[in-house]
């Protein structure tokens, strides 16, 4: 799962994959705002078929804590 969240970053986002890791941080290490991590979770939503609570978005502060999520939704 950690794969395809990085090639999903890394994709959309443009961001380098040396930089991505676990505990990464979404804003401070990534540079994500609110309007990019709002587009990741329509593309998460839509590549895994599944729909992400807008309480669950509010506890994504680290790469770890969405493929945590999508590793248990899936």
């Amino acid at each position: 799962m950690f794969d395809k969240v990085k090639e999903i970053l890394v994709d959309e986002l443009q961001i380098k994959e040396s930089d991505i890791s676990l505990d990464a941080e979404l804003v401070n290490d990534l540079g994500i705002n609110s309007l990019e991590l709002a587009d990741l979770i329509m593309i998460f939503e839509e590549k895994f078929n599944i729909e992400i609570n807008e309480n669950v978005i509010r506890k994504f502060l680290t790469v770890g804590d969405i493929v945590k999520y999508l590793s248990d939704a899936t």
